[in-house]
């Protein structure tokens, strides 16, 4: 048996949508990698995170069929959910900050596993997609709400093994398309879900969100 808190990363300005994440406090106590594949693969949120060391913010994220250097969502969620100022996921060192409504991570979109990034002509085209579109890999679809404001809509599907159909809010996706369009960004993805990104100078990207708490435990 495990201890689980349960967030909802990257939710609508009124609290709703957002991605969930399950977050395991004491991962020491599940050293085993094996193991670990095995809890995500029970919870089956699209992503799980391990702390190890919750004061040096080391974390392990996994999937429920593999294992992540670097994710989103989940480094936003511990993030905001343990009050972190960094945390180190097997990429690297990821910055943190807060701001009372969004917390904020600091990222490289190298560290982001490749993604299919496909424009599409409208928002409409977005919403009408079936969930999974045909076709392999992971894929981001996305297209202009207002590019002016720089608005996007997107929806992601990672067309994998491991039982998550559609992916409700994806930082990593949402870094590479920043960096592809080199603008800051104002992203609505899946039901509603609201991610916001900034590109640094250093090659760096910024990628805030809000988090609720579901359930502690």
């Amino acid at each position: 048996m495990f201890d689980i808190d349960v967030l909802s990363v990257f939710c609508a300005a009124d609290g709703r949508y957002g991605n969930t994440l399950g977050v395991v406090r004491e991962g020491r106590h599940h050293p085993d990698q094996a193991d670990r594949q095995a809890i995500a693969a029970q919870l089956g949120y699209s992503e799980t995170v391990f702390v190890d060391d919750p004061d040096r913010g080391v974390v392990d994220i996994h999937t429920p069929g593999l294992r992540l250097p670097f994710a989103g969502h989940p480094l936003v969620g511990v993030a905001w959910l343990l009050d972190l100022e960094v945390v180190n996921p097997p990429a690297g060192e990821v910055w943190v900050r807060q701001d009372g409504e969004f917390t904020w991570i600091t990222a490289r979109p190298e560290w982001a596993p490749p993604r299919t990034l496909q424009r599409y002509a409208s928002a409409a085209e977005i919403e009408a997609l079936p969930a999974p579109p045909p076709g392999e890999g992971w894929l981001y679809a996305w297209a202009w709400e207002d590019e002016a404001a720089g608005r996007v809509r997107a929806r992601a599907f990672p067309r994998r093994d491991g039982g998550v159909v559609e992916d409700e809010a994806t930082g990593a996706a949402a870094l590479l398309l920043t960096a592809l369009l080199g603008r800051a960004l104002n992203i609505t993805q899946g039901r509603g879900s609201q991610l916001i990104t900034a590109p640094g100078p250093d090659g760096t990207i910024e990628i805030g969100g809000r988090v609720r708490l579901l359930t502690a435990h």
